[in-house]
């Protein structure tokens, strides 16, 4: 019986001991959550830098950012595109490392049909650039909206200090990029 007791016990700290090792901070997410919140409470002016036929109603809006309500575990970045102030990124940190939604929302402030969508982390990225591949849950919900070729959508969000902000999307022939100059910030 003392046998089977000290097992027990020697496997819970074997599991516990394995649950904080998975769950340690990584310094690449953390460094990259850590230059998102240097940029709270500042906006800045975008442009479209990519080609795309499908971009072009973006690419002639004003396109300002706005980095806001940040702590060490959430940042959210509405994104205005010309007067449609609907979408905000949300990069929050997880257990497992970070996870970009987007909050997509009408005039009256009810949310959209496709709301919440996102991904996590599937590696440690780096400081300047992190990766979200569409989650199961954001899968689900485009198979149910009629918005299929985003099942396969990959996010990407850089910051590169006193430089530039970029948020990306792609997926087999989609390709979307906005890049956002950090040395100028607006006002509005």
């Amino acid at each position: 019986m003392k046998i089977a007791s000290l097992l027990a016990a020697a496997a819970l700290v074997s599991l516990s001991s394995a649950g904080a090792a998975a769950a340690a901070p990584d310094p690449a997410q953390d460094a990259f959550l850590a230059r998102l919140n240097a940029l709270c409470g500042q906006r800045f002016e975008g442009r479209v830098v990519t080609t795309d036929a499908a971009d072009a109603t973006f690419a002639s809006e004003r396109l300002i950012m706005h980095v806001r309500d940040c702590s060490a575990d959430e940042v959210r970045i509405p994104f205005a595109v010309g007067e449609d102030r609907s979408r905000a990124w949300v990069v929050t940190k997880t257990d497992a490392g970070l996870r970009l939604k987007h909050d997509h929302r009408h005039e009256d402030g009810t949310t959209d049909v496709l709301h919440w969508y996102g991904g996590d982390t599937a590696n440690t990225g780096t400081a300047e650039r992190q990766e979200f591949p569409v989650d199961a849950e954001s899968i689900a919900l485009f198979n149910a909206n009629d918005a299929a070729v985003s099942t396969t959508n990959v996010w990407a969000v850089e910051v590169h200090p006193d430089r530039m902000f970029a948020y990306e999307l792609r997926r087999p022939n989609r390709h979307f990029r906005v890049e956002f100059d950090l040395t100028k910030p607006v006002a509005d």
